[in-house]
């Protein structure tokens, strides 16, 4: 509570009294907005600071093969009270009767409800356990993070086709020819992207459709027209139906816009049999980076595999150095961490992490000192961002909650 006390001489008391009920309404009227703001800051740092807090928290349960578990802030309600009151007594000094001096104080109580879900049930257990599809891939990538980043958090495994070292090659240090291929193939990919040539959007493919004619009638061929490119065929009285859709995500270090129409077509027939799971790359020669021509599929792995990578990665299965291979060009800043996202376990507070918890009588934290920091704190954001595309939206009433009130 606070409390404002100021005072003000003045002859005449209705004029005082005047002031001193405007002084109030004016202190009302910037005391609300300013608590107001303080309040919703402060939530939403302490909701970001929750998940944030969750998210190393289940590293260390991975880390010690224990079940992972989430729990969100599904609504908060805060309700202000805003008091003030004002009135006038005798000045301590002067004529008596003739000085009064005002006196007016305000108080601001804050009583919050924060209600707080288990999030858990099949739904949220399916979405755990899912691949992420190459869409979310796709969506990071336009923000501007670094492939190798990306693909070293989100793939559990790269698929050569065509080439000598065809086979698949796995995102685990356990399995050290796997991983050591993967990560050569990633650094390959980023080499590119360090160029800005680097490729990675929809496939535009065309789908063809074939109809009777006589099964088409003069509204329907109307209605066909405005959504396909309609030629019919005199020999077998037939329509062919042909549009544009947007296909799968090719990686490429060219355009795929100045590919051939034979090409185009035998990409088209390839892409039927892409998952949804999978990332496809096709790097070619006479283009940056076509010194190590490849082609294959990334295959995307579920967030709850993303937290056992991390969490194993400070125990069973340590990431080590892989130098890039040397048909790859040179990488900007020469950046080739060790680890996916940099931890640090310790006995004792760290004090210069940027967050921390205290687990197992440990603490965790990112590794937020010196040259690595920025790629560390980008792996974390990067973490945080595929939680929110994992969870579903919480249930805000019906539900067992536990519910907090200050």
């Amino acid at each position: 509570m606070k409390t404002l006390h100021i005072g003000i001489l003045c002859p005449p008391y209705r004029l005082c009294l005047t002031l001193c009920l405007v002084s109030a309404f004016a202190l009302s009227g910037c005391v609300s907005p300013i608590a107001l703001n303080r309040a919703v800051g402060a939530y939403d740092e302490a909701i970001t600071s929750a998940a944030s807090r969750q998210l190393l928290t289940n590293i260390a349960r991975a880390h010690h093969h224990q079940p992972i578990h989430f729990t969100g802030v599904s609504n908060v309600a805060a309700t202000f009270d805003f008091r003030f009151s004002a009135g006038a007594t005798p000045a301590l000094g002067g004529l008596a009767g003739q000085v009064l001096m005002p006196i007016f104080g305000g108080s601001v109580a804050e009583n919050p409800t924060i209600s707080i879900v288990p999030i858990e049930g099949e739904e949220f257990t399916k979405r755990l356990l899912t691949p992420f599809q190459q869409s979310k891939l796709m969506l990071l990538l336009r923000q501007r993070f670094d492939i190798d980043l990306l693909l070293r958090l989100m793939a559990q495994e790269v698929r050569i086709e065509g080439s000598t070292q065809q086979g698949a090659y796995r995102n685990r240090p356990s399995d050290s020819s796997g991983y050591e291929v993967f990560r050569r193939v990633v650094l390959h990919l980023s080499a590119i992207q360090d160029q800005n040539q680097l490729y990675a959007e929809p496939l535009n493919l065309e789908r063809t459709w074939i109809i009777p004619a006589g099964a088409v009638s003069a509204e329907g061929f109307q209605a066909l027209e405005r959504e396909y490119f309609v030629l019919y065929n005199k020999h077998d009285s037939t329509y062919t139906l042909r549009k544009q859709v947007p296909g799968p995500i090719l990686i490429t270090n060219y355009d795929p816009d100045t590919l051939s129409p034979e090409e185009r077509a035998q990409l088209n027939n390839e892409a039927g049999t892409w998952n949804i799971h999978d990332v496809a790359f096709d790097i070619r020669p006479d283009h940056p980076g076509g010194g190590w021509p490849m082609r294959g599929t990334f295959r995307l792995r579920s967030f709850h595999k993303i937290l056992n990578f991390l969490g194993h990665s400070l125990g069973d299965e340590p990431e080590y150095h892989v130098e890039k291979d040397m048909r790859t060009p040179a990488i900007k800043g020469d950046e080739n961490p060790i680890a996916t996202m940099g931890l640090v376990v310790s006995d004792s507070p760290p004090s210069e992490a940027d967050l921390s918890i205290r687990s197992h009588n440990r603490y965790y934290s990112v590794d937020t000192v010196g040259p690595l920091a920025r790629w560390n704190r980008d792996a974390f954001q990067m973490l945080y961002l595929l939680f929110q595309m994992t969870i579903t939206d919480l249930p805000r009433t019906g539900v067992p909650s536990i519910t907090i009130a200050k």
